[in-house]
């Protein structure tokens, strides 16, 4: 979702303090009226080398509204937890981060509700129905290879057993990274619940190299043959391989046999109290503009969150072709937002982490 990690320290300590610069009185007329928006979110949208949908979007915005963005990237889990900290004392304008973390956003009052402009092209599945958030960028979880040292991907879970991959597989930290907390979420789906999936993931520890925060930083450890298999999502990994020529993205078979994942997609909401709201609608009606969703693709690798937007680039080809025979179920949102902690808790406990 992804995961996360803060970009290089100087750049996020520069956004800290121009956000705390002009949020110090929590809102007043000064720092509402400024030319910034403030966005927290995870990781994957923003290209290493300055040319992800994130990069095209924000000059875009800029260049359109006069209104700069100050951007703050982290893990999933973290940002929500961050924004809390912060709630009487407001940083940040729009938050954009990952299931089950959005609704958990949601449900602790952080969003305020907003019906983005092109919001009703996005399906009722990929939005709040009480408008705290909605999908700009659709996603699907997956696991990322090296081609070079491996002939063909893994086809399934078991695969990973196997004495070949000890310390090669790596996987980022539920609970913390979205895209980590995905892998409890498919394990539990693939296996059939919670206790043959933690039974799994706890022999898998055999060849496991440890909990990441950061899913980003996992893909160039593959691609560079230091891990063979790590998790990742679709849109990002898509993105890396560009510049990561080792990198394969792979979906672990689940139990009838059929590769499987389900949707990640980034979803953002307009922060409860943000100091600068109406600049932060502003981004959000941007984002889900039919020119920035044309984008997704094209420029991000992902797929767009708008129905409406038929994307016909060659990175839209390329992804429904890898996206072809692979079955995408539905996670119960609802019971892995209430029981994530209890989920989390049994995963700490069966691998000792």
């Amino acid at each position: 979702m992804r995961t996360h990690h803060l970009r290089t320290l100087a750049a996020t300590a520069g956004c800290l303090a121009l956000a705390a610069t002009l949020s110090a009185c929590g809102g007043s007329s000064a720092a509402s009226d400024a030319k910034v928006v403030t966005v927290y979110s995870a990781d994957g949208l923003k290209g290493e080398n300055g040319d992800g949908w994130y990069d095209k979007v924000f000059e875009d915005f800029e260049k359109e509204t006069g209104i700069k963005v100050a951007y703050v990237e982290g893990g999933s889990g973290e940002l929500v937890q961050r924004t809390l900290r912060e709630r009487s004392n407001t940083q940040a304008d729009v938050l954009v981060t990952l299931p089950p973390f959005i609704q958990q956003a949601g449900s602790k009052g952080l969003l305020d509700a907003y019906t983005p402009a092109g919001s009703d092209h996005v399906a009722a599945g990929d939005k709040a129905s009480d408008g705290t958030w909605t999908s700009v960028v659709n996603n699907y979880f997956g696991f990322v290879y090296n081609k070079k040292q491996l002939t063909t991907a893994p086809r399934t879970w078991e695969d990973l057993l196997d004495g070949s991959y000890k310390e090669k597989v790596q996987y980022s930290t539920p609970g913390v990274a979205g895209d980590g907390t995905a892998v409890l979420i498919k394990a539990m789906h693939d296996f059939g619940g919670q206790e043959p999936a933690m039974a799994y993931l706890k022999k898998l520890q055999a060849n496991n190299v440890g909990p990441s925060a950061s899913t980003g930083k996992l893909a160039p450890k593959v691609d560079k043959g230091e891990l063979l298999v790590a998790n990742g999502d679709v849109q990002m990994n898509f993105a890396q391989s560009k510049d990561m020529p080792h990198l394969g993205i792979w979906f672990p078979a689940g139990g009838g046999g059929t590769p499987t994942t389900f949707a990640l997609p980034y979803a953002a909401g307009l922060v409860a109290k943000a100091p600068h709201s109406e600049n932060g609608r502003k981004l959000l009606d941007f984002m889900l503009s039919a020119r920035a969703q044309q984008d997704v693709s094209a420029v991000g690798g992902g797929f767009a969150a708008r129905q409406d937007v038929a994307a016909t680039d060659t990175n839209a080809t390329e992804l429904a072709a890898l996206m072809k025979g692979v079955e995408v179920f539905e996670p119960d949102w609802q019971d892995i937002g209430t029981h994530l902690d209890g989920y989390v808790d049994a995963w700490k406990s069966a691998t000792g982490s």
